[in-house]
């Protein structure tokens, strides 16, 4: 029989942002006590600024509605007698009736209404967070039910937790830890909606929809972050190839939040259904995700339990799992909503108008009466819920990587007979690339001996490939350091790594030139001496000349054509070619050291003369020819240490033509510019 689990994750897009706030807090370097020090004295000196600032703005001249001529005036208005004073409305002030004692509460004003001291019930404090009053008891002195599964508070309250999630339960735990409601807004049109919420917010009456403005007036200090539709659903599918390669073979994404296994056949390699879904859950947990999972005989029936259950029935709900038995997903399905069914909500506020808000008052309907009302779409969600029809599953297909074996029957000794298998291996991985659309980069050859102590080769390359012939001349360039010893009984050929290769425009004229491809000579090149100690220097826009190049690989990536303008862009007018970024007249040395090595018995005159003599390296020497003095100045962006410092370069030569490039800390005035302190850079040609 087969088996479906959904997987829903209700809090996707927050435990998202959270965690990658989490990642940023730990790798972030530790801040620098001057810095923060100085934003706090700015801090308090603008907050101490702003509340002895006049309201009127500047140029605005005298207005009765400033703060400081409204506070006059409300000392001039107390000391009259009462039956002088003016009335409310020569005020401009008006009278608001008494709130409606049955209307749902906001959060300050059951904050007002909790005596200092004493805290709410535990009973009550989740109505309370909800919006309502406390719900009925059953009777006699039974505690009341919380109707609220989805707010954390509740949450917390209703059952206690697993043992593994008790201490990192995200719902509880980051509830306490920020305090403060978090959504994430999204544009629509003009307008700017919230698209998730978390719990907090959730309990507090922000629901997914509601304008942001809304949301804002509603809850004070609400902390609404952009939200990421397109990073969500890539994190989502990449969840659902790990599910495949670790949990089942078949896994398909279901929606935003939602993943459907196939537990077929594999439930009891993990330890039984309800085994495998509560691990499931804690792995979630582990990671700062609160999971759902239902698992019934039909992929709606698994889907409209996990999103509509845990909500209708938090009592019933565990730790996050339920387990409906085979054979009776109808019964389960019976008492929840026609939204559980995943049909238009045109369909199902026409069916509430009708009377039918439960699966299990459709389900007792006739199907043909449906079909001509409603459409075919709500009778086969209806009928694919209840197994009478097919729901196939798009599932996730995982990246296999690509690789070639063959075994032996006697083990090979020789590097003739090694070569000679590389012969027909490499065809055939270079088929298997070409099936896939890909091209290698990295290809590891692993030659299995008798002993088992594996014999590696690995190669790389400047540009993806899946040329048979240059791939078999670069590794058997390398055969001869293959120690076969008593034999070996296999080879394989891995893609390490791989790039898609599509196929390559030419040139339209016949008589023109083809630009030599530098690819092949950069391979034997970097096989001979080893891939890194080939590289090539790439600039980088940044006046620090250590932080002005990066290395990169050996052929820069293919040209591509220019952005397409429209045809009044104005800056089509610019006909002048792009800058060069290597800055042709700035001098710089062939050479740049890895790192300045400081020098020492530097003689030189301040503010800006060149060094007559100095040390480097135990060597003395003299200054024939200078030049300079450059400037350059540090970048304050990157480190607050960086605000005043300041480099000034010179070029220098001496009596035997040797030419260097050194730099002194500081403009020889200041001494927050630098230490005075002289340093070698760079070596000229």
């Amino acid at each position: 029989m087969k088996r479906v689990a959904a997987l829903y994750l209700p809090d996707w897009p927050i435990e998202r942002l959270a965690q990658a706030e989490r990642t940023r807090a730990q790798t972030a370097p530790p801040p620098d006590p001057g810095a923060v020090a100085d934003a706090m004295a700015l801090r308090a000196g603008a907050v101490a600024e702003q509340e002895v600032a006049c309201s009127v703005p500047r140029g605005g001249g005298w207005r009765p509605g400033a703060r400081w001529a409204r506070e006059e005036r409300e000392r001039q208005i107390a000391a009259l007698p009462a039956h002088q004073r003016p009335s409310i409305r020569e005020l401009g002030r008006r009278d608001e009736a008494a709130g409606n004692p049955f209307r749902p509460m906001q959060s300050d004003e059951v904050r007002s209404q909790i005596p200092a001291g004493k805290p709410p019930a535990p009973k009550f404090l989740p109505e309370i967070a909800r919006g309502g009053g406390p719900s009925r008891s059953d009777g006699g002195g039974a505690a009341p039910q919380v109707r609220n599964a989805r707010s954390p508070v509740t949450a917390a309250m209703r059952r206690p937790l697993h043992p593994a999630l008790r201490a990192r339960s995200p719902s509880t735990s980051q509830l306490g830890e920020e305090l403060v409601p978090r959504v994430t807004s999204i544009r629509t049109g003009n307008r700017v909606l919230v698209a998730a919420a978390c719990p907090a917010a959730r309990a507090l009456g922000i629901a997914p929809g509601m304008a942001v403005t809304q949301a804002r007036a509603q809850v004070p200090g609400l902390d609404v972050r952009p939200a990421d539709p397109e990073g969500d659903r890539a994190a989502l599918h990449a969840l659902a190839l790990l599910a495949a390669r670790r949990w089942a073979p078949s896994v398909a994404v279901a929606d935003d939040a939602t993943l459907l296994i196939d537990l077929t056949g594999v439930a009891h390699l993990h330890g039984g259904e309800a085994r495998m879904a509560r691990r499931i859950v804690r792995l979630l947990a582990r990671r700062g995700h609160r999971a759902q999972i239902a698992i019934a005989d039909t992929p709606g029936a698994a889907w409209a339990l996990a999103h509509f259950f845990f909500t209708r029935r938090p009592s019933e709900s565990g730790d996050g799992v339920l387990v409906c038995p085979p054979a009776q997903h109808a019964d389960a399905l019976a008492p929840l909503p026609i939204a559980a069914l995943r049909v238009d909500a045109a369909a199902i506020e026409l069916l509430h108008r009708l009377g039918v808000t439960r699966i299990g008052q459709l389900a007792a309907m006739p199907r043909a009466p449906l079909a001509r009302r409603f459409g075919a779409a709500l009778v086969t969600r209806l009928e694919q819920a209840l197994g009478t029809l097919p729901e196939p599953l798009d599932p996730v297909v995982p990246h296999e990587p690509v690789a070639v074996q063959r075994h032996f029957v006697e083990p090979v000794a020789t590097a003739e007979g090694i070569a000679h298998w590389l012969g027909a291996l490499v065809p055939e991985l270079c088929a298997a690339l070409e099936a896939e659309g890909w091209g290698a980069r990295a290809v590891e050859l692993v030659a299995d001996r008798v002993d088992g102590v594996p014999q590696r080769i690995r190669i790389g390359l400047a540009r993806a490939s899946r040329d048979p012939l240059h791939l078999l001349r670069l590794i058997a360039r390398r055969i001869e350091t293959i120690e076969p010893g008593y034999g070996i009984d296999a080879i394989t050929l891995h893609v390490r790594r791989a790039e898609p290769l599509s196929a390559q425009p030419f040139d339209e004229r016949l008589d023109e030139e083809a630009k030599p491809d530098l690819a092949p000579l950069a391979d034997t090149i970097a096989t001979r001496i080893g891939p890194r100690r080939l590289w090539r220097l790439r600039p980088v826009e940044s006046d620090v000349p250590e932080r002005s190049v990066a290395r990169d690989g050996v052929l820069g990536p293919p040209e591509r054509g220019g952005e397409r303008r429209k045809r009044d862009d104005v800056r089509q007018l610019d006909r002048a070619a792009p800058p060069d970024p290597w800055r042709p007249d700035w001098p710089r040395p062939a050479r740049l050291l890895a790192r300045p090595e400081r020098l020492d018995h530097v003689l030189a005159e301040l503010p800006d003369q060149p060094p007559r003599r100095f040390t480097w390296r135990g060597r003395t020497v003299h200054v024939v020819r200078a030049d300079g003095p450059e400037r350059i100045a540090g970048e304050w962006w990157r480190r607050s240490a960086e605000t005043n410092a300041i480099r000034d370069y010179f070029r220098v030569e001496d009596a035997g033509g040797h030419r260097y490039w050194l730099f002194r800390r500081g403009d020889g005035e200041r001494g927050a510019t630098g230490d005075l302190s002289w340093y070698l850079h760079g070596l000229f040609g």
